[in-house]
Parts: structure tokens; C-alpha cells; sequence
């Protein structure tokens, strides 16, 4: 199993918005890295559901729920489909992660900008006890 982090500005699409959907397509990603980083998921994985924009944290957990499939809106890109995991107790925030030297590593903290990030499973774990 891999994890991974998918950050959304909630006011366009928020943990909420996913929750009511309980399983949705992640698309429209256009930066190459991102991509494939999309292309290795594998079903079952997690997924940290990160809010960026003025909330900046850890929101909730995603499944990948399928192979990486093309992008419905530009088959040469690359889709994902996500489901509803868990919503996080408490969030973590973007301060919270930064203030730890565990997670100094963390490649959100690095590609900022990235949609799409690979997260280590210590790191994972270590974002969920925060959580709680």
C-alpha cells in the first residue's frame, strides 16, 4: 500500500462536497508530476484530503477505489477515483505540520503547488496521531 495527499480549496470542492458524494473522480489535474503521481495509485491506498487556501489542513482520509483511468474532460491526462474514508477528529493544520521536524521531509512542504503528493507511511501515521 502507498499514500498519498490530495489538496482542494474547499470553496471549490471541500471534505464536505466529498462526503456527500461518498465516492468522486479526482480530475483535472495538469502538472506533469501530479500526473503521474495519479498513475501511481493503486486501489486501496489512502489519501490525506488536504484543504488548501486560508484553511490550510489535513481534513480527512480517501480510498483510491480504482485503477488511474484518462481524465473524462482530456484522456491524455490522468483520473482517479476516490471514496470516503474518514473525517479527521481534529484537523491538522499546515502549522501543526511544519512545526514538527518529523514530517521536515514532507514533499507538500517542498512542491507546495503539486495537487497530487506521495506521503511516506510514517508520515501518514504520524498526520493521524496529530489528528487525534
Amino acid at each position: 500500500m502507498n499514500y498519498w495527499m490530495v489538496k482542494s480549496e474547499p470553496n471549490s470542492y471541500s471534505w464536505d462536497d466529498f462526503e456527500k458524494q461518498q465516492e468522486d473522480i479526482w480530475d483535472g489535474v495538469r502538472n506533469y508530476q501530479a500526473r503521474n503521481y495519479l498513475r501511481e495509485m493503486g486501489q486501496g491506498d489512502l489519501v490525506l484530503f488536504y484543504h488548501s487556501g486560508k484553511e490550510k489542513a489535513v481534513v480527512g482520509i480517501a480510498k483510491v477505489s480504482s485503477s488511474p483511468l484518462p481524465d473524462p474532460k482530456d484522456e491524455a491526462w490522468t483520473a482517479i477515483m476516490l471514496s470516503v474514508h474518514q473525517k479527521l477528529t481534529n484537523p491538522v493544520s499546515l502549522a501543526q505540520i511544519k512545526a514538527e521536524d518529523r514530517l521536515a521531509d514532507l514533499p507538500m512542504l517542498k512542491q507546495s503547488r503539486l495537487s497530487v503528493l506521495p506521503v511516506g507511511k510514517d508520515e501518514f501515521e504520524l498526520i493521524l496521531k496529530m489528528a487525534q
